[in-house]
């Protein structure tokens, strides 16, 4: 069985210290050395990153791993999932690229329900070009492009996700890595499009270790239906990524649907291919 230790690559990590992304690169491996005890083939992994602080993840994991760009990460992951549908795929990205100049590919990611999980590292700031407000900002957020205060209030990914078919949406935060694991777990294991929305501070940028340790808290399954939707609505509704007292992480929604590649491929079997074998394939076809 690979080791957590064995998981690390040869790569100097650069993120600042302090960065929550430290959290997330730790939960993954241990969610991944787990799942493989329970059985996953980490040779059947492909994890894939977009553009900003986020994307050196996939440095610093040895699995099979794909750079896409900024906002462009969705695409990749359906081309990997349909062309291999025997693959577990991971995407992770930032919240601007996400949510930003990427969110018609997230939503239809959701609204296909492909078998994939989506891992958004929310600093809520662009950390890599120094300080910018993005989708998820609060209001009056005041970064190298906003001197004066942003004017735009933050949109809800949680509710976004919910709305446009997603069929497991949750929320993490960095600083409760246990708890991370867990949804990352769970996640990687439901049969559908996985969402998790990770509370990821930028020590250099935008600070919010005080903010979110004095509100944030844990749900679980036990307390909510969370195949009720109206409930996972309501319950989204709590935080708005910048007003309400407390913030939830748990499991907001979670139900069972044919996914994409079941109701495109119908029981149709992709090509496998060996290594050595592409060149007959493509003149067979092209």
């Amino acid at each position: 069985m690979t080791t957590i230790k064995e998981l690390a690559t040869y790569a100097q990590n650069t993120w600042c210290p302090g960065c929550g992304n430290f959290g997330i690169l730790a939960s993954i491996k241990k969610a991944l050395t787990d799942l493989e005890d329970d059985g996953l083939d980490l040779n059947k992994v492909a994890i894939v990153s977009g553009i900003g602080c986020h994307a050196k993840i996939v440095d610093y994991l040895n699995v099979n791993t794909f750079y896409s760009l900024h906002g462009r990460v969705p695409p990749p992951m359906t081309g990997i999932k349909l062309a291999n549908p025997d693959l577990t795929v991971i995407g992770h990205a930032g919240d601007g690229d996400a949510y930003g100049e990427g969110i018609e590919h997230l939503i239809f990611s959701a609204k296909r329900n492909l078998d994939m999980t989506f891992i958004v590292h929310n600093n809520r700031v662009y950390g890599l070009t120094t300080g910018q407000f993005t989708p998820t900002s609060p209001s009056g957020f005041k970064g190298r492009s906003t001197p004066k205060g942003s004017p735009e209030e933050p949109l809800n990914p949680i509710e976004l996700m919910i709305s446009a078919g997603a069929t497991f949406v949750a929320r993490g935060y960095t600083r409760n890595m246990e708890h991370l694991q867990s949804l990352i777990k769970a996640a990687i294991n439901h049969k559908g499009f996985s969402f998790i929305d990770v509370l990821q501070p930028c020590f250099t940028f935008f600070n919010t270790y005080d903010y979110y340790n004095e509100r944030v808290y844990e749900f679980t399954q036990q307390d909510d239906d969370v195949s009720d939707r109206k409930a996972a609505f309501v319950k989204a509704a709590e935080w708005a990524y910048g007003e309400g007292e407390k913030i939830p992480i748990g499991i907001f929604y979670q139900v069972k649907k044919p996914t994409y590649e079941e109701k495109l491929l119908k029981g149709r079997i992709p090509v496998q291919l060996t290594p050595g074998d592409i060149r007959p394939v493509l003149e067979k076809h092209i």
